[in-house]
């Protein structure tokens, strides 16, 4: 935080080296003596403790129960439940919880034990708000143990319930919330503090520090070795980012392809392989501080990750000197002291922590001191020593413990969450189709990509396939479909790569064998060695014009894809790259063999189907032109044409009917009966929306801000209290339950045209 005499305080920068109680003592003092700070040696003072602390067990046990400092803990313990509270209403889902949790309706769940499931709902919402009441005496420090316990049982049920919700903030919330259960977060600024004066301000363990400031480092390192990936490095993981207008100020100087390949991911590689190591030396800390807030603040409008932002903003304060809340708000004025956190350096003694002997502090005895003199170890210390070094051995091994949970692994290693792979794979989904097969009469028919269930993710995990699969299959009997067959046949490209198969499209799901510690072996393997293909992509993106679309697929030997043609492509072909292919026109009954570089047109409003018939793996593309679209738009830029011709009054021939409502000022409503110029009229009041809102100022973005989150925890508090009232005296008459939903159901006055708008972005009404 600032630049001190090293014998006022010791300067230390590794996890269990932040402070200890002779800092404490001596921050009291005018002035440090001058040869306590020789009396130090170089790794003490930059780590913060003696090379003797690591020699033997007993020495290692009372470093990490050596005493610390409670405030940093205690400012991070009331952050931590402050953004917990608000993430139960918001990432959580307390405020759609009615949606997500339908009771009676057939819904496809993915918990990540087949057992759990999802009480009633209106005792879910009693769940979530036992665990918003438990992060709330986190924060206030209210019950402490208790409230602890309250949020992460409530919690981890809720992460279980549903693997396709995991991602890894979510998984290190739960983390967070299990060691502070564990920890003395209630020594400092606590309302437990206000009710037993005996630990008030009193000191706690080295190892509360330590456990969570290794958390963040391993959070930062993984992510930054997981990003040592080639797609990372290369550039192809998260290039849409680059066109985001958070990097224009780069790409004044820079090319986007540049910014992309420096700024998104070289800079993101850089920052999470140092971030960890930065943020424990004094000297380096302030440096990162600035880019790690500058980078927290950026994915907060990046992506939609909820409070993760915020509380990793939150945890940087943990890498500086345990006291600087009490040197912080020692600055404000008197009048407030009684509602701040405690400025005195004077913290109380703990059980919980290992005490020195009194020793002379003279330079002329520099030897560690006699056996005697040995700070007595109790058994709590030495459990919260072995449970530091065994949770952070886990937490270094869990990211690559993927070769035991073989049964998670698809393209990528393990469930999404908990491997701190963060944005190093990106995905598209070109083309999905469910098929089943009554198992009785052999009638096959489709059902809707997603049909029972709410969730995406499913379709790029074989372990939530197979559930999904058996969920299926205990559904369609119930519409005449007795002993059914799943087949998935999904197209997916993971960073820029070919669309391919991710699953065996002939394989029976139902029956399919899954075991979470075997390998999946109906799992198509990603074909890697088509890779570098991805450059010749961008050259053939590039020569092409703004109204030409294209699709890359490779397909392995034996498989077909059968696809329609929209009539709105009316100017598709397919271009082989790599391979031989046969193309069958389903209603012509005709087949066409294709060899590398040939390419034919395929009818539009049509089937056909592409057979891989090479050995190797076909690859191809689909070139097309939405005529529709693209008739479209000359439409629209006639249209604006005449429009400004009409305003600044260089149009001298009158306007048809049809074409009157071109000539309404801005802001009339007019009604317009050609389609043509009707969607023209929206399309250019959502643009003049859009762009007002681009550029509104600072205090109307964080009124709309405001405003939105008001109705979003309005409905989740409005619809709890309904839930508790139900299981209180039962439930209502069916009309005043209606009026109660409805009520919360309000939205903001600009819901309205937010709505509006949102039926109105792009071409949706073709």
């Amino acid at each position: 935080m600032e630049t001190r005499d090293a014998a006022e305080v010791e300067p230390r920068g590794a996890p269990v080296g932040h402070d200890g109680e002779e800092h404490t003592a001596n921050t009291l003092q005018a002035a440090p003596k001058k040869d306590e700070s020789q009396s130090k040696s170089q790794m003490e003072k930059i780590f913060g403790f003696k090379k003797e602390d690591l020699t033997s067990w007993h020495n290692l046990v009372a470093l990490l129960n050596r005493p610390t400092d409670p405030a940093s803990l205690g400012i991070f313990r009331c952050l931590f439940g402050l953004l917990m509270a608000i993430d139960v209403t918001q990432e959580r889902g307390l405020s759609h919880l009615d949606y997500k949790y339908l009771d009676g309706a057939p819904v496809c769940r993915f918990p990540l034990f087949n057992f759990l499931q999802p009480l009633p709902l209106d005792w879910m919402y009693l769940v979530y708000v036992v665990m918003f009441l438990g992060a709330l005496g986190i924060m206030l420090g209210l019950f402490y143990r208790l409230s602890c316990l309250m949020f992460i049982s409530t919690y981890w049920y809720i992460f279980f319930l549903d693997k396709t919700a995991w991602n890894n903030h979510s998984y290190l919330y739960g983390l967070i919330g299990f060691q502070l259960t564990l920890m003395d977060g209630n020594r400092y600024w606590s309302v437990d503090g206000v009710r037993r004066p005996t630990i008030r301000n009193t000191h706690v363990p080295l190892w509360n520090y330590t456990l969570l400031r290794t958390q963040i480092f391993i959070v930062y390192f993984i992510a930054g070795v997981k990003k040592l990936d080639a797609d990372w490095v290369e550039g192809y993981s998260m290039s849409y980012l680059a066109h985001h207008w958070l990097f224009d100020p780069f790409k004044t100087i820079l090319p986007v392809e540049l910014v992309n390949l420096l700024v998104v991911h070289g800079g993101g590689l850089v920052l999470d392989l140092t971030a960890g190591y930065l943020l424990f030396f004094d000297a380096t800390r302030p440096t990162a501080f600035f880019f790690v807030s500058y980078f927290h603040c950026m994915n907060s409008q990046l992506f939609s990750i909820g409070m993760f932002p915020y509380t990793m903003l939150a945890t940087s304060p943990l890498f500086c000197y345990p006291d600087w809340p009490r040197r912080f708000f020692a600055h404000f004025p008197a009048i407030f002291r009684t509602v701040l956190p405690l400025t005195a350096m004077n913290p109380q003694p703990s059980p919980s922590c290992v005490y020195k002997e009194p020793h002379s502090t003279s330079t002329e005895h520099q030897t560690p001191p006699p056996a005697a003199k040995a700070p007595k170890l109790r058994l709590k210390h030495k459990l919260g020593a072995i449970f530091t070094i065994v949770y952070v051995i886990e937490q270094f091994f869990m990211p690559y413990s993927h070769f035991i949970t073989q049964g998670y692994n698809n393209w990528t290693n393990g469930l999404y969450g908990y491997s701190w792979d963060m944005m190093v794979h990106s995905r598209s989904h070109q083309h999905v189709k469910i098929t089943y097969k009554d198992g009785k009469t052999g009638d096959i028919g489709y059902l809707n990509p997603g049909v029972f269930t709410q969730s995406r993710r499913w379709k790029d995990h074989g372990d939530m396939l197979k559930q999904y699969a058996t969920c299926l299959s205990q559904l369609l009997p119930s519409y005449n479909i007795s002993d059914p067959e799943i087949y998935f046949d999904i197209w997916v490209s993971i960073n820029e790569r070919f669309q391919q198969r991710i699953f065996d499209p002939r394989v029976d799901i139902v029956k399919a064998h899954w075991s979470p510690v075997q390998p999946n072996v109906w799992l198509m393997p990603l074909l890697v060695d088509l890779s570098p293909w991805r450059t010749k992509f961008q050259e053939i993106e590039g020569s092409l014009d703004n109204q030409t679309e294209i699709v890359f697929i490779a397909d392995f030997p034996g498989l077909l894809l059968e696809n329609f043609v929209s009539e709105d492509l009316g100017n598709t072909s397919i271009h082989v790259l790599q391979g031989k292919v046969t193309i069958e026109v389903v209603e012509e009954k005709k087949n066409y063999t294709l060899q590398p570089g040939e390419q034919m047109k395929v009818p539009a409003g049509a089937y056909h189907k592409v057979y891989t018939v090479s050995e190797d793996p076909s690859c191809y593309m689909y070139v097309y032109v939405n005529t529709t679209e693209a008739s479209l738009q000359q439409n629209f830029t006639k249209l604006f044409e005449l429009q400004e011709r009409v305003r600044n009054g260089t149009e001298t021939n009158p306007l048809p009917p049809e074409l009157q409502p071109l000539m309404a000022a801005e802001g009339d409503e007019v009604n317009a009966t050609d389609p043509i110029v009707q969607l023209f009229l929206k399309r250019q009041r959502r643009m003049k929306e859009v762009k007002k809102r681009r550029e509104a100022g600072v205090l109307v973005r964080f009124e709309r801000f405001a405003v939105k989150k008001y109705y979003t925890i309005r409905r989740g508090f409005l619809m709890t209290a309904i839930a508790l009232r139900n299981l209180a005296v039962g439930l209502p008459p069916l009309e005043q339950l209606k009026e109660e939903v409805a009520f919360a159901n309000i939205k903001a006055p600009v819901g309205n045209q937010e709505e509006r708008l949102k039926d109105e972005v792009g071409h949706g009404e073709l």
